[in-house]
Order: structure tokens, then C-alpha cells, then sequence
């Protein structure tokens, strides 16, 4: 007699081990604005116009709204509850930070290889592994929606997600291989195979042509357009200072002759992004490896400011490890998560902001979900991602380096699912369903205060 009660304490413990990160889904207007309000009032006085046009694009649509508000995000995970699958080892590991699909894309590596790969590192900080997991599975869920596929067919798609990540990681556990792994257009298809021979097929002529020309003196300089917006003469000569730090700041391996970083033009970068806009985002026109203008570079210098992760992990990456400078921090994330990293990253400070530089490379191409009409494209996509996602985590502990992450990832994660393959999907998705809805009820909220005129930077 006592054998089906047992079974159904069994099953409701079950239940609400499925359910501890969850917390309902509830309109919330007025800390929505208050939010958005906050975070973006801190860049009002620097490029007004650019947070207009993050309004506008955060209006688009839930998924838009959603890659704006990482803030809002980090703010929650701060009070829900934690995953049954985190423990001590795997609760402080380089996360992403902001991940979601359109931070995903085709590139060229340093060592010539065409890949998929993860693009920006903004938000990189250090977490439990299942954020980074949480923030793309709510996207999964909010791209598919717009894109018009069914819940259920959206809720196979992230299991489909999670099924990649944890095989990945489990190859990964007890081998150096996730040190060499890399998606190419070779062990790829779809949507992902398609996007890594477009980055491939590019020319760095065409880029440069995109953005620069050749003026009466025979020098490449800028043009100028509503994108691309001169600099006054005080933050030219500014940022031509702050030229220094950022050469002494790539290692001296990696550092060619101060010829090669010779400044030949800036302009203010405008629109580019959702979350990053209203900080300030330059293009700098550099000499490359010969004075010969066709091998001339551009480097792309971001304003960073605190990872939004860090709301929700305040201190758990030392400053220390990053000299107190976000800039720095960025920097390490990106060597940390990326195999064969970009030679020209680096940051500096100029007028008493941090920035973090990279090229802005000729070999880009940004993830496009609206391609992923049909669930077929889908999954194989998000299989693609997780596989992404495996190997920033798993390239990142130890192998990387031990003052900062002492655990091998691949190894803790597998252990700490290992058994309840099931029970860690399930958590996630339910997650996922719950905060996609939250992400649904301020997305209405934002637009309401936004069409109110309610000031919202």
C-alpha cells in the first residue's frame, strides 16, 4: 500500500525540482521603466540620438527587446532561483554573458580558418554555466515564435540545443580536443555551412571600398555618411594618445612595429548593435603591414562598461584579474573563448573611458534567424550553437588559466548532469517557457511607456 504513495512523493519532489528556477511570469510596468531608465540614463549626456535609436530597435519586436535589455536579464537572475544542476566548481566559469543568436556568426580565425563562432564579448564575466544556456534558450524560444513555429517545435529545438552542448562537453571531458575543435564549413550544413562560406567568400578590397576611399592626395581615408560621422579635432588627437596603451597592451608576441599601428582616420561608428548603443563606437583607419593602402585596417573601439552579468555575480571575477579596467576584462573574455584570437585586440583609455579594440574584420558575416523558416533549419542551426557554447566554456577553464577557473569544465558540467540528462532539459525549457513570457509582458510594457512619451533614458 505505501508503493504509490511513495511513487508520488517521488514524482512531486521531481516536480519541484523541475520548477525551483522558476517564478511566474507577472506584468511589472513600472520596474520595466525604471530599469531601462537606469541603465541607459548613464550614457544620455554622450550619444543621446544613439539611445533614440535603440529604442527603436528594442520597439521591433520581443527578441529585439530582449537583446537590449541584458540589464533587465542579469536583474532576475538575481533573485530567481538557481539550477539544481550548479555546483561549486561549475558556478564561477567564463560565460559569454550576452548569449543569443545574433551573437553568433561566420569569421575568419587568425590561422586562416573559415568558421562558426561566438562574435562579441561585451558581457564576458564569470557565472554559473547554465546562464549563458538560460539567456540562448529564451531566444530559441522568442526567434521561433517570430519566426512562426509552433511552442512545441520551438521547445524541441532548445532540448535539441542542450542535447549538443552536453555531447559536446562530454567528448570534450577527460581531452585536450575542445583546444582544437572549431565548426568549419567541412562538419557543418544549413543555414551555419551557408553562413561560414559567405564570411569565406569575402574581400578585404570590398570591405575597405564599403567604408573608405581614396582622397585627391592618394591616401585611404573615411568616407563620411549617417554612419561613419567625423571626430572633433580634440578627441582625434585623444584617441591618437590613447593609440599608445592600446599597442602596449597586446602581448609582445603578438605586437608588429609601431608602423603597422599608424592612425590615418577616425570616424564616430553610429547604429551598429541594440544593447551596445549609446556608448561610444569608433572606426580607426590604421596603416597595416606596408604603406601600400590596399592592406590598410580598421579597428573597432568600443566604450565598456560593467558586464551585465556582474548585477547578478557582483565580485566573482576579481578586478584584479582584469587591472580594473573593462576594457581588459572584454579583452580577456575574447582570448579566453576564442581559439586563434584576433592579433590586433587590445584596450586602452581615452579621456578617462575604457575601450576595448579588435579589427573589424573584412571576413565577418552576422547570424540571420529570420533563415531559419522551418524547424528542420532550426535544429540543425541550434545544434550548431550549442556545440558554440561547449567550446567557449570548455577552452576556458583551466586550459586557459588556472588562477582564474581551476576546474576543467567539460569534465565538472559532465559530472554534474551525468545520470539526469532528462531532469537538466526539462529545467531549462521550463525556464525558458516562463522567462520568455516575462520577456513578452515587459516587451509590452516597454512599448506601452514608449508610445507614452515616459522617458526611457
Amino acid at each position: 500500500m505505501l508503493k504509490p504513495v511513495h511513487a508520488i512523493l517521488i514524482a512531486l519532489t521531481l516536480t519541484l525540482s523541475l520548477t525551483s528556477a522558476l517564478q511566474a511570469a507577472n506584468p511589472r510596468q513600472s520596474w520595466v521603466e525604471n530599469e531601462i531608465y537606469q541603465y541607459n540614463h548613464q550614457f544620455a549626456s554622450q550619444l543621446p540620438q544613439e539611445l533614440a535609436t535603440k529604442m527603436q530597435k528594442m520597439k521591433a519586436s520581443p527578441f529585439a527587446f530582449y537583446r537590449g535589455t541584458a540589464h533587465i536579464f542579469y536583474r532576475d537572475m538575481q533573485t530567481l532561483a538557481s539550477s539544481g544542476f550548479v555546483n561549486s566548481s561549475t558556478s564561477a566559469i567564463w560565460l559569454e554573458g550576452d548569449m543569443h543568436m545574433q551573437n553568433l556568426g561566420g569569421m575568419r580565425d587568425s590561422n586562416g580558418n573559415n568558421v562558426f563562432d561566438t562574435t562579441d564579448f561585451d558581457e564576458g564575466y564569470l557565472g554559473p554555466y547554465v546562464w549563458d544556456l538560460r539567456r540562448m534558450a529564451v531566444s530559441i524560444l522568442l526567434a521561433a515564435k517570430e519566426n512562426g513555429l509552433s511552442s512545441s517545435d520551438a521547445q524541441d529545438i532548445v532540448r535539441n540545443f542542450l542535447d549538443a552542448y552536453l555531447n559536446k562537453m562530454s567528448d570534450f571531458k577527460g581531452t585536450n580536443d575542445e583546444l582544437s575543435y572549431r565548426l568549419e564549413s567541412s562538419n557543418t550544413s544549413g543555414v551555419v555551412k551557408d553562413l561560414i562560406q559567405q564570411a569565406a567568400s569575402k574581400s578585404r578590397s570590398n570591405f575597405l571600398n564599403k567604408y573608405t576611399q581614396i582622397n585627391t592626395s592618394g591616401n585611404r581615408v573615411f568616407q563620411t555618411t549617417s554612419e561613419l560621422q567625423p571626430v572633433s579635432s580634440s578627441t582625434y588627437s585623444a584617441i591618437n594618445t590613447g593609440m599608445i596603451g592600446y599597442i602596449a597592451s597586446i602581448p609582445s608576441s603578438k605586437r608588429y612595429n609601431n608602423n603597422y599601428y599608424i592612425l590615418k582616420d577616425i570616424r564616430l561608428k553610429l547604429g551598429s548593435g541594440t544593447g551596445s548603443l549609446g556608448k561610444y563606437r569608433y572606426f580607426l583607419l590604421i596603416e597595416g603591414s606596408s604603406l601600400a593602402s590596399d592592406d590598410d585596417q580598421i579597428l573597432e573601439m568600443k566604450q565598456e562598461t560593467s558586464s551585465a552579468v556582474a548585477i547578478a555575480a557582483p565580485n566573482l571575477l576579481p578586478s584584479s584579474v582584469y587591472g580594473n579596467h573593462e576594457g581588459q576584462r572584454v579583452t580577456t573574455a575574447t582570448k579566453a573563448m576564442l581559439s586563434n584570437t584576433d592579433p590586433l585586440v587590445g584596450y586602452t583609455t581615452v579621456s578617462g573611458i575604457t575601450f576595448m579594440l579588435h579589427e573589424k574584420s573584412p571576413y565577418q558575416e552576422d547570424f540571420d534567424y529570420t533563415l531559419l523558416t522551418t524547424k528542420s533549419k532550426f535544429l540543425d542551426a541550434m545544434a550548431y550553437a550549442g556545440k558554440v557554447v561547449a567550446k567557449n566554456h570548455a577552452i576556458s577553464d583551466k586550459d586557459y588559466d588556472t588562477s582564474i577557473v581551476p576546474y576543467s569544465v567539460d569534465k565538472e558540467v559532465t559530472d554534474v548532469v551525468s545520470g539526469n540528462k532528462a531532469a537538466f532539459k526539462n529545467e531549462i525549457v521550463n525556464f525558458a517557457l516562463d522567462y520568455a513570457t516575462q520577456v513578452e509582458y515587459d516587451y509590452a510594457s516597454f512599448v506601452d511607456a514608449y508610445n507614452r512619451n515616459i522617458p526611457l533614458y
